[in-house]
């Protein structure tokens, strides 16, 4: 045996252990868990925009007092089934904002399937008589209905075209105490407006300008004697006993 052979080889260092592998399995873990959060992502995405499972299975309507439900469902024509997130919102209220007597309209979603149409009707505040019936007029000088009998209250329009709507922001801008006065208003044009209320008294608008102005001076005209209150001029205003 040579004494190269017999010479024992001093023992190997023995070497730290590797941090690659950690590392590596770390990773791999996170692109696993990676993949699955876009598989699951996937599954739903698809299972929403796709699928029924969230489909419409309902459609509630709240706020409707003269209109009946079942009238706003039939013009809002949510298809059932239709995946909620896909659903057109703005077409729905659209065509629900066709009926004459909606003023607004709000749609909501609710999950699972539900839409809900929160309506907000118009409200008269006076009344044309006509041969055909009663027509209701709202806030923004409309005639969005016929009823055979119109509310108790309500004071009636006679006005021109060009006339209503600036009779009608009168009344919506009277106080309340004295606007449950007025019996009828008139006007041929914006400029010769007319309330004529309870107790043969009267009051000369002229026209819509200075409307809040003219309310406040004729509160104040009206605590004289007289039946004829003249605010078309508010700087000098009149009262007399016509």
């Amino acid at each position: 045996m040579s004494t190269r052979t017999a010479r024992r080889r001093p023992p190997r260092a023995q070497r730290p252990p590797s941090r690659r592998a950690p590392a590596r399995r770390k990773a791999v873990r996170r692109r696993v868990v990676t993949v699955l959060v876009l598989l699951v992502v996937t599954v739903v995405v698809c299972a929403v925009w796709f699928t029924p499972l969230f489909g419409v299975r309902e459609v509630e309507v709240r706020g409707v007092v003269e209109l009946s439900a079942e009238r706003v469902r039939e013009v809002a024509a949510v298809e059932e089934g239709t995946p909620l997130v896909r659903l057109d919102v703005d077409a729905v209220a659209a065509r629900v904002r066709e009926l004459s007597r909606v003023a607004s309209v709000h749609v909501e979603r609710e999950l699972p399937g539900t839409v809900v149409l929160v309506v907000d009707e118009r409200d008269p505040v006076a009344v044309v008589k006509a041969a055909d019936g009663a027509h209701l007029v709202d806030a923004t000088g409309r005639d969005y209905a016929t009823v055979a009998q119109p509310p108790a209250g309500l004071p009636e329009l006679k006005a021109a075209p060009a006339g209503t709507p600036d009779a009608v922001g009168v009344l919506n801008g009277l106080p309340e105490e004295l606007r449950r006065e007025v019996l009828l208003v008139t006007a041929t044009t914006g400029a010769d407006i007319k309330l004529h209320l309870t107790a043969g008294r009267e009051i000369r608008w002229g026209s819509y300008a200075d409307t809040r102005r003219k309310a406040a001076v004729v509160q104040v005209l009206m605590t004289r004697d007289g039946t004829v209150f003249d605010v078309s001029s508010p700087e000098l205003p009149t009262v007399s006993g016509e």
